[in-house]
């Protein structure tokens, strides 16, 4: 297959030349995707059913239209988010497959943060130089767990979403933290609540697939993982002007097809809300004291495949995250697959999701990043395309925002200490 293309960045213009990787004796499909692409169509599902089992001919030239598209539309700057964790509450009502974080109320670890524990670390954040209070916490717990309804009481809050909200308006208030929050299902009533006092939310789709839900499979006695109930909270964020990430979770038992799916539900979502800000690609690592020990892990290659689909699929400007803790020796090779972010990163707290998987040094990922031919910049909770449109920048939070980034908006000063 042959590639011409000129790729406008911010900066210049980037030659491409001709590349022929050996396609003129495929199918004409997969030539006639990627050329549709490069020239600003998205693909279709079933060429992304094609492409997501691309076969080794087909792989260099997928990466190479995926990364043609990504430089079109972002540029040579890859961003990060740099963050404290809060990981507020441990318990949960779901019971994934391949989850760590949650704990049952028996087990020593089940803990939830006090409030004087979430200003600690989040004062520890702010000392470090993050912007970004990123709460994750098991979803609803109250609703199956005696022990979340007693820790509630002792609060004084009626509901772990009430002491959600709470937290993001002590922590903001006293720190400038800008709260980023991981929670799950959410009905309009909440969204609200949490609307007022958070720069930005984040909803992982993982799957589209219901499939996953039945006996044996990731999802299975998960009323929150529901993919309709997922979707749905999304939108109604998208009706009510909160930017979301959302993505997908990657080797749990899916087909190539229904990644492919999943894809093609949050674009449909984001062409009708605009409030997508983010899709992350992230790989299942495996857990020794999980049901889902013994699964296999994608492999190197099933994640450039899917990146790289993501890319073609989702378009030049939206913004493609995959973490760089849960490949550490291969991570670089993503911004060539089609990324423009690695996520938040931590100089202060562990990924509490992942926690044997540590975050780079910063001073590391700006190294892996020029190596590749990048400028690695520090970005808001809030993408900057957000912190430009009025209805994604609550009135509270926007003297904060502006304080903070520059005209392009990104982070006004970046932090090199760590």
């Amino acid at each position: 297959m042959a590639i011409e293309s000129t790729v406008e960045s911010p900066k210049s213009k980037v030659p491409f030349g001709t590349f022929d990787f050996g396609l003129s004796t495929v199918d004409t499909q997969p030539r006639v995707a990627l050329e549709r692409a490069l020239e600003g169509t998205p693909l279709t599902r079933q060429e992304a059913y094609h492409l997501i089992r691309a076969s080794a001919a087909e792989v260099p030239a997928l990466l190479l239209a995926a990364s043609i598209l990504r430089e079109r539309g972002k540029g040579r700057v890859a961003t990060y988010s740099r963050k404290v964790f809060l990981p507020l509450t441990n318990l949960c009502r779901d019971r994934c497959g391949y989850c760590t974080f949650a704990r049952p109320p028996g087990h020593p670890d089940a803990h939830t943060m006090a409030p004087d524990e979430v200003l600690a670390v989040a004062r520890a954040g702010q000392a470090q130089g993050c912007k970004e209070a990123l709460f994750s916490l098991g979803e609803k717990p109250e609703e199956r767990h005696a022990l979340a309804r007693a820790q509630l009481r002792r609060l004084g809050y009626p509901s772990t979403v009430v002491y959600l909200a709470a937290m993001c308006e002590l922590v903001y208030r006293e720190t400038g933290l800008l709260p980023h929050v991981n929670c799950g299902v959410l009905t309009r009533d909440e969204l609200l609540q949490l609307r007022e006092v958070c720069a930005s939310m984040g909803l992982m789709l993982e799957s589209a697939s219901e499939r996953l839900l039945l006996p044996g499979q990731a999802h299975y006695g998960c009323p929150g993982k529901v993919p309709a109930l997922r979707l749905e909270t999304l939108a109604t964020a998208g009706e009510l002007g909160i930017a979301c990430t959302s993505g997908l979770l990657i080797g749990i038992g899916e087909t190539p097809e229904e990644r492919v799916d999943a894809l093609f539900a949050l674009r449909e979502l984001h062409e009708r809300w605009g409030n997508v800000q983010e899709v992350i690609v992230q790989n299942f690592r495996a857990k020794p004291d999980t049901r889902m020990r013994a699964w296999s892990e994608p492999s190197v290659l099933d994640m450039l495949r899917t990146i790289a689909v993501a890319r073609l699929v989702l378009g030049a400007d939206q913004n493609l995250q995959a973490p760089p803790n849960l490949a550490p020796d291969a991570y670089q090779v993503y911004l060539f697959a089609g990324i423009n972010d690695w996520g938040g990163v931590s100089p202060v707290t562990r990924d509490h999701i992942n926690p044997e998987h540590a975050w780079p040094m910063i001073d590391e990922l700006r190294a892996v990043t020029a190596e590749a031919g990048f400028e690695l910049r520090e970005r808001l909770c809030l993408y900057p395309e957000y912190v430009a449109q009025p209805r994604f920048v609550r009135g509270r939070l926007r003297g904060r925002i502006e304080a903070l980034v520059d005209e392009r908006g990104m982070v006004r000063e970046e932090e090199t200490r760590w």
